[in-house]
């Protein structure tokens, strides 16, 4: 292991609402990890009607490598990964992570991501770059995201297998040029916003395969404004960037 006064610093990111039953083991597991980073965790609650806020705080007061901000409502995913961007971009971060905090996301790839990041802007976690690695979820929810993914490859053009994968980690310098503009998602489609708005920077990105594990307690907290919000964001992000591109390249 390198020594520690030139290890890089990475922000495990956590948006959270009603993970109660969740967050403190997903914490416990994440700075269980011998990764080759100095490792933080931000927990983003949205008011949890759960307690999941209050047990957050405890966490932080009890590891000075946990962070809390606790937001007054349930703002949308999109939200929470921003306030986070300009938490790492404020502190001392080379990378960020986004991560899911009820154990959908594995934390023991959190190894995988800390070695590719450092030679890549944005490593991305796929469920579908070895087939289809996802455990336990309904057959209809497992057609409707595969149909999704293979429309967005087709409207943007990205090679990638998992364009909506929800498990990444980013250098800040890449946050930096990517929040210079404005994000436009709110909620789950913001994962592929980072992504899409990364590819046409030409910003270097791998993908590495996870399996994808539909959560034991709880429901998704993904709705049908989700669904459409995707669908529209889609086509809009597909026209704006593209018809920025082709100003580039004519130099206009």
């Amino acid at each position: 292991m390198a020594n520690a006064n030139h290890m890089k610093n990475i922000l495990i990111i956590l948006p959270t609402y009603n993970e109660s039953s969740d967050i403190a083991s997903i914490v416990d597991v994440i700075r269980s990890q011998r990764l080759n980073m100095n490792v933080s965790v931000l927990i983003i609650d949205d008011n949890s009607p759960d307690g999941t806020g209050r047990i957050a705080y405890e966490l932080s007061r009890k590891f000075k490598d946990v962070s809390v901000l606790n937001r007054e409502t349930k703002l949308g995913l999109g939200k929470a990964y921003i306030e986070g961007f300009k938490f790492a971009l404020a502190g001392n971060f080379d990378y960020l992570c986004e991560m899911d905090a009820d154990f959908s996301h594995d934390p023991r790839y959190l190894v995988d991501f800390c070695r590719e990041i450092e030679t890549h802007d944005l490593v991305l976690g796929s469920r579908y770059a070895e087939g289809v690695s996802i455990v336990r979820w309904p057959f209809l929810r497992l057609v409707l995201s595969f149909l999704a993914n293979k429309f967005v490859k087709f409207v943007t053009g990205m090679p990638f297998t998992d364009c909506m994968g929800g498990y990444k980690c980013i250098s800040t310098q890449l946050i930096r040029d990517i929040t210079a503009d404005k994000i436009i998602s709110k909620g789950y489609v913001f994962q592929m916003e980072i992504l899409y708005r990364a590819y046409m920077m030409g910003a270097r990105i791998k993908e590495i395969p996870i399996i994808f594990y539909n959560r034991k307690k709880g429901r998704s907290k993904m709705s049908k404004s989700d669904i459409f919000e995707s669908f529209f964001i889609v086509l809009r992000l597909r026209f704006m960037l593209g018809f920025r591109r082709r100003r580039k390249q004519r130099g206009v």
